[in-house]
């Protein structure tokens, strides 16, 4: 039976787009299932006292720029530092990738397309017109939207935030496997160990 990693987000992280590519590869040479859970870390952070960026110390902002920049000069990925459209509301975004996920589009896909719409492209992926020009040109039909808007789609995401709060989840992007979670692209290394 395959291991199944519970993978919990926001398509609005930087650090989740700088692990995307690496984090399914790794999914797929080791045969695991991913359980893509995009959460609200509105919700979250409040909850496992973690704070908004713009809440943050002085200190850890400038530091984050200098990681950023580290990380995507290692990786090789000519990430905008400062997008135009950052911060950003997530949930539109969240909810589609759920609505998406629900009808069988491939999310390793989408996932990263959403942070490179964002981190790479510099386009608002808060934008229904934004998003739904990415579900078309990855082959998924930009209605997909109305459905992410639905009640029964809003009640996962809010599902899943409270799985992630119960498996003591407090940053993006977390990877869950067996219990145990492996908090950011940096650890993906420890995850691919953990998975054999």
């Amino acid at each position: 039976m395959a291991q199944r990693i519970d993978y919990y987000f926001t398509p609005v992280s930087p650090w989740a787009f700088l692990g995307s590519e690496r984090f399914h590869s790794v999914a797929v040479k080791a045969g695991a299932e991913i359980a893509y859970k995009p959460v609200n870390f509105g919700t979250i952070f409040p909850a496992s006292g973690g704070l908004p960026l713009a809440k943050r110390a002085p200190q850890r902002q400038a530091y984050r720029q200098v990681e950023l920049r580290r990380w995507a000069d290692h990786l090789g990925i000519p990430l905008q530092l400062n997008p135009t459209h950052f911060p950003l509301a997530d949930e539109l975004a969240a909810l589609t990738l759920i609505a998406a996920d629900e009808a069988g589009a491939d999310l390793a896909v989408l996932t990263t397309a959403f942070g490179r719409a964002l981190w790479v492209e510099d386009r608002n992926i808060a934008d229904r017109e934004t998003l739904g020009e990415i579900l078309e040109k990855n082959g998924v039909s930009r209605s997909l939207i109305e459905r992410a808007e639905s009640d029964e789609i809003r009640a996962r995401r809010d599902s899943y935030t409270e799985q992630a709060l119960a498996a003591g989840v407090f940053g993006a992007p977390s990877y869950v496997l067996n219990g145990e979670i492996y908090w950011g692209q940096d650890r993906l290394d420890f995850l691919e160990s953990a998975l054999g």
